[in-house]
């Protein structure tokens, strides 16, 4: 059987609705050798799953999956073997959830504006901590609790997502800036679902600008999209990456996807390794 890993996860410190252990329970029973804690902009979850993994026999890589804006749309760069202990890379991350904060409080004032009787108070409540790291998906439930949509996806066709009617885009860092500071940082840069962007120009400077590597297993690129990502990679020897993006779940369904159902092989973890390692070193 190969060996595979998900790199492509995420916990209650930011939008998901798992603990940290529980993605390392779910790696363990889907027979996976790694799984990867990438939360949106924050390392708030590596050190339990680190914990809950000892012994088991799943290794957890420490990520993250930094926020930024190209050409007018949200742009995720997943950063791999980042040091999740440096106070340093912990306070930059910092003000990429302040950003985050800003956006939520646009976006439920511009849901207000269309009638819709939704306080920032109502959902953040929805998660427990100081860390309050909300993303869209908790507004989504809470446009599901008000009777607004009946499901995730209704939310962001209509309202959340790229073209729906409360979307908004405050002022954030550039794709290049996420690959720098995740370089910078001595972590591996891979972009994150490059299916979603609809823009290959732009994959294609992220390429050149020096990505490590490039989520070609996702839910969200289809067949054709493997297929010419796979190529690019192949032609600028970048890792090719998977991960589920697992979310936790959204009532009785995984959201995006089941942790352990797009994965990377093993090969794909050392290359990542190595090059983090090389970085950290100063020799890359």
């Amino acid at each position: 059987m190969k060996k595979q890993a998900d790199l492509h996860t995420h916990t209650k410190a930011s939008d998901g609705t798992c603990d940290p252990a529980e993605n390392v329970r779910l790696a363990k029973e889907a027979g996976l050798i790694a799984v990867a804690i990438t939360d949106h902009d924050t390392v708030g979850g590596v050190a339990a799953a680190m914990e809950a993994a000892a012994g088991s026999g799943v290794e957890v890589i420490p990520g993250v999956e930094v926020s930024s804006v190209g050409r007018g749309q949200d742009i995720h760069v997943l950063g791999y073997f980042v040091p999740y202990e440096d106070a340093a890379f912990q306070e930059k991350l910092v003000g990429l959830r302040e950003t985050r904060h800003q956006r939520n409080q646009l976006l439920i004032a511009r849901l207000q504006e269309l009638g819709i009787p939704i306080t920032l108070e109502n959902v953040y409540r929805r998660k427990q901590g100081t860390d309050k790291n909300i993303g869209r998906p908790h507004i989504a439930e809470e446009l599901i609790e008000l009777g607004v949509v009946s499901s995730i996806d209704e939310a962001f066709a209509k309202y959340l997502g790229k073209g729906g009617a409360a979307y908004v885009n405050p002022p954030r860092i550039a794709p290049q800036e996420a690959i720098t500071l995740i370089k910078e940082a001595g972590g591996a840069a891979v972009l994150a679902h490059p299916g979603l962007y609809d823009d290959d120009e732009l994959v294609q400077e992220l390429i050149a600008f020096g990505l490590d590597g490039i989520e070609v297993y996702h839910p969200d690129n289809d067949a054709g999209q493997r297929e010419r990502y796979t190529a690019w990679a192949n032609e600028h020897d970048l890792v090719m990456t998977g991960g589920s993006d697992f979310h936790g779940w959204r009532g009785e369904e995984p959201f995006h996807a089941m942790l352990g159902s797009h994965t990377a092989p093993l090969e794909a973890v050392e290359r990542l390794r190595e090059i983090a390692e090389e970085r950290k070193a100063g020799r890359k």
